[in-house]
């Protein structure tokens, strides 16, 4: 007897124009709104925009949400966007339309985002859910149409449906699983430390001092602390804190002895009756991007916060 086919659903939408993206999202959202299934749709401003005015009245029954802003950090997008909607319908069928990578994304913010897309697929195996993700062809690097190919199972485009035979997400992960690129000379530094305080007081300082907010303060502050911790209890017993600004961010980087062994830690929602484990989902939700390799010589995080 054959095991029975994985309810979970991840195409990737191949669109050149305007028409095309209608043509793909607007049936799946229509179709999905006359099965009675819960329907969200989380892409940038403009296609939101595309896609409310097309929806009319129907717009009111969907969960609509900028991805510019709630996918900001790509490691938050799980947790706080897809997990957040399905986990609030667990009784059925679920449609979400998310688009994590665009044309503006950087080329610091695009490993993570490949990671997010590949990191879907071990997230939501066994889920009655269906994830479609659409691509800009006429504007993205043919690079990351190819990257989708390899986080996708199932590609549609103006030709119709068909499986990817490039579809291999384990290697992306593992090929995105990159060295961060080295910390400027004369960042503020330090090494094999265990003090929260200490850290604490750092970051307060460095943080303003770079022009964050007094909540964005606050938050470098919790991520430091948040980061360490990991650190101590997790990662060997002490990290490095690196701190510096640059090109209008401000970079906090932990780095310790340890593996980071599971790919989807800090991207699994908390449960109410959860005491503990909860630091790396909190350094997601509260930067603006987090970047990580982990390997045989140490785990080291980075996370930006914009000024």
């Amino acid at each position: 007897m054959s095991a029975p086919a994985d309810p979970f659903v991840h195409p990737a939408l191949f669109y050149r124009d305007d028409a095309e993206y209608l043509a793909g999202t607007v049936p799946f959202v229509w179709s999905g709104l006359a099965a009675g299934e819960p329907v969200a749709v989380a892409v940038p401003g403009r296609n939101l925009e595309l896609l409310r005015r097309e929806l009319g009245a129907d717009a009111e029954n969907v969960r609509l949400l900028d991805m510019t802003d709630a996918g900001r950090n790509p490691g938050r997008i799980i947790p706080r966007v897809l997990r957040a909607f399905a986990d609030a319908h667990p009784d059925g069928p679920v449609r979400i339309i998310g688009e994590p990578i665009w044309a503006e994304r950087s080329d610091v913010e695009y490993p993570a985002c490949v990671q997010h897309e590949a990191l879907i697929n071990l997230a939501f195996t066994g889920r009655d859910l269906t994830i479609l993700c659409p691509y800009d062809v006429s504007r993205l690097d043919p690079a990351a149409l190819a990257d989708a190919e390899a986080t996708h199972p199932v590609l549609i485009d103006s030709a119709g449906r068909r499986p990817s035979t490039a579809y291999a997400p384990d290697d992306v992960i593992s090929r995105y699983n990159r060295p961060l690129p080295p910390a400027p000379d004369g960042v503020i530094a330090l090494p094999d430390t265990t003090d929260l305080v200490q850290a604490r007081a750092l970051a307060h300082v460095q943080a303003a001092a770079a022009g964050l907010s007094a909540d964005q303060v606050a938050d470098v502050q919790v991520v430091v602390t948040e980061l360490l911790t990991n650190c101590v209890e997790h990662g060997g017993g002490t990290g490095t804190v690196r701190l510096w600004s640059a090109a209008g961010e401000f970079v906090c980087e932990v780095h310790d002895g340890g593996t980071l062994a599971d790919p989807l830690a800090g991207r699994r929602p908390a449960t109410p009756e959860q005491h503990r484990g909860r630091g790396l989902l909190m350094v997601n939700y509260l930067a603006d991007l987090v970047r990580l390799h982990t390997g045989d010589h140490g785990t080291t995080f980075r996370a930006y916060f914009r000024a």
